[in-house]
């Protein structure tokens, strides 16, 4: 109730100063129905995508610096079972787990641990040596020429790989795309090497130092490694719309890429997670900036990338930092507007949905114009 008070107080202060003649019983309740009307209508939107894209289950949640400002689920988990989707429903994040591997390069970084411009080979000697060398600033920021998917890769029978390592090997023999720098080429494969960089300055195993070293801290407790075989608790279903039916999505073992896309989480502790940067309570400002400031390449061509996140300008020249993971079964997006401060994360858990940066900046859009 308090941060609901603190939200219609920044939103609705103007008409409280109109209304000052009128009983504090009856401001507040006034207050009520025009935040409730506002969440309303942006709960009509989120739920319309879901009708119209045939979405099982969505959950969104958006926040400021301060705190949740809205959180809500919207269809189901399981269809099977007719398990509703809630704000602590777990979906899984695909590419957005690049936005949590960069907070693990920020705090490696920030404590002297990583270079991000030696060569991999400095933390991974046993890393084949290519034509040219790759960094780590070059591998978050999708420059240093490893390659994405192709149709060859071992990946269609699920596999676990025992550790990030392992991973390496789907990969790590074949020839640059390009000079490093040169030349900007999307790769989870990158992450998964920048994964392994990680281990080796943490001197300890990825996903024990994500835990204790990043989601820990910030509070982040619906977050954890999608193990295809584990039992987790408030884990969705995961389907895809096939001849206008839902099935159930392909299974598939995401243990060749925690980073790069193998994570599971909730919007609120993506939410979260954002707020942590902005506040700075994990990363110190300078740090921040350096996760949000774009990489540019040898021909001083800007890739509008930093280390993992996107960077772009709305219409009203507002800064706006991104991502989205598209994965089976699922769908994720972070919006995050730096200067004002206010964050919106969106999951679902069918493949191939529709929810990119208007989406998410629609939801926004309300919230910004206060």
């Amino acid at each position: 109730m308090q941060m609901i008070t603190a939200v219609m107080q920044k939103v609705f202060y103007p008409v409280t100063a109109i209304l000052h003649f009128c009983s504090m019983k009856t401001i507040f309740t006034f207050i009520l129905l025009c935040c409730a009307a506002a969440v309303l209508g942006q709960a009509r939107f989120v739920d319309s995508l879901r009708q119209k894209q045939h979405i099982p289950g969505i959950s969104v949640c958006v926040g400021n610096r301060e705190g949740i400002l809205w959180a809500q689920g919207f269809g189901y988990a399981d269809l099977e079972n007719s398990i509703p989707v809630t704000p602590d429903t777990k979906f899984r994040l695909g590419s957005v787990s690049k936005l949590l591997t960069s907070l693990a390069v920020g705090l490696l970084y920030q404590q002297g641990k990583l270079a991000l411009d030696s060569p991999v080979q400095h933390y991974l000697p046993e890393f084949p040596q290519k034509r040219y060398p790759i960094t780590s600033r070059q591998l978050a920021g999708h420059t240093a020429g490893i390659r994405h998917y192709r149709g060859s890769d071992p990946l269609s029978v699920p596999k676990r790989y025992l550790s990030v390592t392992e991973g390496l090997t789907i990969f790590k023999d074949d020839s640059l795309l390009f000079k490093p720098g040169s030349s900007y080429n999307y790769s989870t494969y990158g992450f998964n090497l920048l994964s392994a960089v990680i281990e080796s300055a943490a001197g300890k195993d990825f996903l024990s130092y994500m835990r204790d070293s990043i989601f820990t801290p910030l509070g982040m407790k619906g977050t954890i490694a999608d193990y295809s075989d584990s039992i987790i608790p408030n884990r969705v279903r995961f389907y895809e719309r096939r001849k206008g039916k839902w099935v159930n999505a392909a299974l598939v073992d995401n243990s060749y890429k925690w980073a790069g896309g193998g994570f599971l989480s909730t919007p609120k502790d993506l939410v979260n997670m954002a707020r942590g940067l902005l506040n700075h309570n994990l990363l110190r400002k300078e740090t921040v900036d350096l996760l949000f400031t774009p990489q540019y390449l040898s021909n001083g061509d800007n890739t509008h990338v930093g280390i993992a996140w996107r960077i772009d300008e709305d219409k009203q020249g507002r800064r706006m930092l991104h991502h989205g993971g598209l994965i089976d079964g699922g769908r994720t997006f972070v919006l995050v507007y730096p200067e004002s401060g206010i964050i919106v994360a969106i999951t679902a858990n069918m493949s191939g949905v529709n929810i990119n940066l208007d989406e998410a900046a629609i939801i926004a859009g309300y919230f910004l114009k206060q």
